[in-house]
């Protein structure tokens, strides 16, 4: 067995892509020899310095990658991040340290380059937070029964003055990014979507070999403002009685107003033959189930954490969100070998702005890095954390109030995998 010190953690050139690629492929099993067009259309993905490897005798057996990203905290303000993806670790090589080195290098590089905090999607939960990675946001699946939403089976259209058409990817692609953007904007816990995630998600660049077009559909209002776009699939399932059970499944659905909304998971409700509509990730406090007359006709099937943050930089963190009510708030935040680390006095005015300095008086709360990322966005509380033992009172009533400030009234909502 090659020694730690004898496998080489680095940023992989260019050359070495398809190599990298390959070792990518086998920690997500899949097959190890991606098709060119499909190598191509990932390495439009490289960025120098930004993905790593760890290499044994020449052959990649760990991938890392981190990208620029936007994300937005409460208040609409965007905070520059380090994006954390394609992380894996060849089976032969676990258990080696690799991906601790690997994080070592992104998160020093993300701190120099003034980065706020760095994100991620967890494949599997008990894996970041031993690098001070706490989960910021959730996500939601409905599944919902057709026939028992209680929809009139004639719906033939928004009663809004507004009107649903069916519109191909060069539209998607057209109409798509700014949509997006008075979403994201809206949105605590949305990231940006770069040209080239439109081109992935529309196929106009070949990211997987297996690649099915959607139906997309376009929702605008009575002025013919685009308000709403939804991107779904439909299988072809028939029962024995000659009956139709297909169902149609919601790749990605964009609704900037309730109306467009509701136009479009009603629309969604009245496709011929579809009797199952899978809602796809959603945040959890999605009005979906109050669309419909009988809100029981959506049935979670899943609820899950989703984004994850690490803070490096608490001070601009604190200072870039806005607050639910006035008040000061001194933190003990904990980040053993880390950036973090540190006592800061938080102060939220009435027009809820906030500022955050170090400070020397005495802390409120004390808490983990980990757990400052999982109330940062305004999704957990304090008063519970307290209850588990994670977050320690130093000031009796200290917790409550920590929720006064921090907790919004819609929860935060990361929409995309990356």
């Amino acid at each position: 067995m090659t020694s730690r010190a004898d496998i080489d953690v680095r940023p992989i050139d260019e050359t070495e892509f398809a190599d990298w690629n390959r070792a990518l492929n086998t920690g997500f099993l899949r097959a190890p020899t991606s098709a060119q067009e499909v190598v191509d259309a990932r390495r439009a993905q490289f960025t120098p310095g930004r993905s790593i490897g760890a290499f044994d005798g020449g052959r990649c057996v760990a991938t890392f990658r981190s990208f620029a990203q936007e994300l937005t905290v409460v208040g609409g303000a965007t905070v520059p991040a380090d994006a954390v993806s394609d992380v894996t670790v060849t089976a032969t090589h676990r258990r080696r340290g690799l991906l601790t080195r690997m994080m070592a290098q992104d998160l020093a590089a993300a701190k120099e380059r003034g980065d706020v905090v760095a994100t991620l999607i967890a494949a599997e939960y008990p894996i970041y937070g031993r690098y001070g990675f706490g989960p910021a946001t959730w996500t939601t699946e409905w599944t919902v029964d057709v026939p028992r939403a209680g929809l009139d089976p004639r719906w033939a259209g928004p009663e809004d003055g507004g009107r649903v058409d069916l519109v191909d990817g060069e539209d998607v692609r057209k109409l798509g990014p700014e949509l997006h953007e008075r979403l994201r904007r809206a949105q605590p816990g949305a990231v940006g979507r770069d040209d080239l995630w439109w081109k992935i998600t529309t196929g106009a660049v070949r990211f997987h070999e297996a690649f099915q077009e959607p139906y997309y559909v376009v929702y605008r209002s009575a002025g013919g403002e685009v308000e709403g776009m939804a991107a779904y699939t439909a299988d072809d399932h028939w029962g024995d009685a000659k009956q139709p059970l297909n169902t149609a499944r919601v790749k990605w659905l964009i609704g900037v107003t309730p109306a467009a909304e509701r136009a479009l998971w009603h629309y969604l409700c009245s496709i011929d033959w579809v009797v199952t509509v899978k809602s796809g990730r959603r945040a959890p406090d999605d009005p979906l189930p109050l669309f419909l007359p009988d809100p029981r006709a959506a049935a979670v099937t899943t609820h899950a954490d989703w984004l994850w943050v690490r803070i490096l930089d608490v001070v601009r963190a604190l200072e870039a969100r806005t607050y639910e009510a006035a008040g000061s708030l001194v933190l003990e935040v904990a980040d053993s070998g880390g950036p973090a680390g540190g006592r800061f006095r938080l102060e939220a005015s009435a027009d809820g702005a906030g500022s955050c300095v170090p400070t020397t008086a005495s802390a409120d709360l004390t808490l983990d890095v980990v757990e400052l990322a999982t109330l940062w966005l305004g999704d957990e509380s304090a008063v519970r954390l307290a209850a588990l033992g994670r977050v320690r009172e130093e000031r009796a009533g200290a917790a409550r109030q920590a929720d006064a400030l921090l907790r919004t009234s819609r929860r935060p909502w990361c929409p995309d995998l990356f």
